[in-house]
């Protein structure tokens, strides 16, 4: 079954032309079931490619999706059009009453400020206490995947002194949770950030457990003690040039930026990337979605609590 996308979204073109499955509103009306419910909130610059890279992998699942997106009130996005904004994203005013069968945070360019000081912290913050009575499952992504942790378990990001930039090979490390159900020993994700959080923190928690880690880097997947929360400080979600774009971009800024790391053949630029982990990707989501989206959400939608 494919995700339920608004009829006029420019990612659907897009999607489309890559033979993903999506569904517009119009003919979504004509099937007698009800699709989960998943509200994408979307801290992203450009939000267009966010909403094109998760709706891929969103897509790869035999149960019907559907997806909303949620803006931030007390920030201003300048790289994508009010238009957009306006036309397919809400705001948490317009979506606090209502329940969701699962939830996506994203990542945000902001992870080497406090989170105390990022202009929307206490709206994010309104946000994920909110998920825990009205979201079945969140998945938390990246700076997300931090902020998550700091706000729910206290935990604190760290600075490391060079960015972890590349795409790095992760082990499971617990077999029996259904999240990680199919995956190889070994696979690849993509990382770009400049924090961390301390695989000795989550282990320090009794209320997480570590689902996946990497030698280089760090932890990857964690989950909340009663699979409420789920936690991934990579980016599985990305296509095969977004790295490559922003090596380009901080190479044209006159930044220090080291080539991304297992990604270019040879560590040539001039070379195209190669992917490793699209299979896992989809899996991750897939798994997601089935296991703790859609095989514990209610049936009615309501009685989310």
């Amino acid at each position: 079954m494919p995700v339920k996308i608004p009829d006029l979204l420019p990612a659907r073109e897009i999607l489309e032309s890559e033979n993903v499955f999506v569904m517009t509103e119009m003919r979504a009306v004509a099937q007698d079931i009800r699709p989960l419910r998943i509200l994408i909130f979307n801290l992203m610059p450009v939000k267009e490619t966010t909403e094109i890279h998760l709706l891929r992998v969103l897509s790869n699942t035999p149960l019907q999706v559907e997806v909303e997106f949620l803006k931030t009130a007390s920030h201003m996005s300048k790289n994508t059009s009010v238009d957009h904004l306006e036309y397919f994203y809400k705001t948490f005013d317009q979506v606090s009453s209502q329940k969701y069968d699962g939830m996506i945070i994203t990542g945000a360019p902001v992870e080497q400020l406090e989170f105390e000081s990022v202009d929307y912290w206490d709206e994010l913050k309104d946000v994920m206490e909110w998920s825990k009575s009205h979201v079945t499952n969140t998945f938390h992504i990246c700076w997300g995947a931090q902020a998550g942790l700091y706000y729910h378990f206290g935990i604190r990001k760290r600075a490391i002194d060079q960015k972890m930039f590349g795409v790095f090979e992760h082990h499971v490390a617990n077999r029996f949770e259904p999240l990680m159900r199919g995956f190889d020993d070994r696979f690849f994700a993509p990382h770009s950030r400049h924090t961390t959080v301390a695989l000795a923190d989550i282990e320090a928690e009794k209320d997480l457990v570590v689902l996946s880690s990497s030698d280089e880097a760090g932890v990857y997947i964690a989950i909340s003690a009663d699979r409420r929360q789920i936690f991934v400080t990579g980016h599985s979600e990305y296509d095969p040039d977004t790295l490559k774009n922003e090596y380009l971009r901080d190479i044209g800024k006159g930044l220090d930026i080291a080539v991304p790391f297992n990604y270019f053949p040879g560590d040539d630029p001039s070379k195209e990337p190669l992917v490793t982990w699209r299979a896992h990707a989809h899996l991750l989501y897939s798994n997601w979605l089935n296991y703790y989206v859609y095989q514990a959400t209610p049936f009615s939608i309501d009685d989310i609590n």
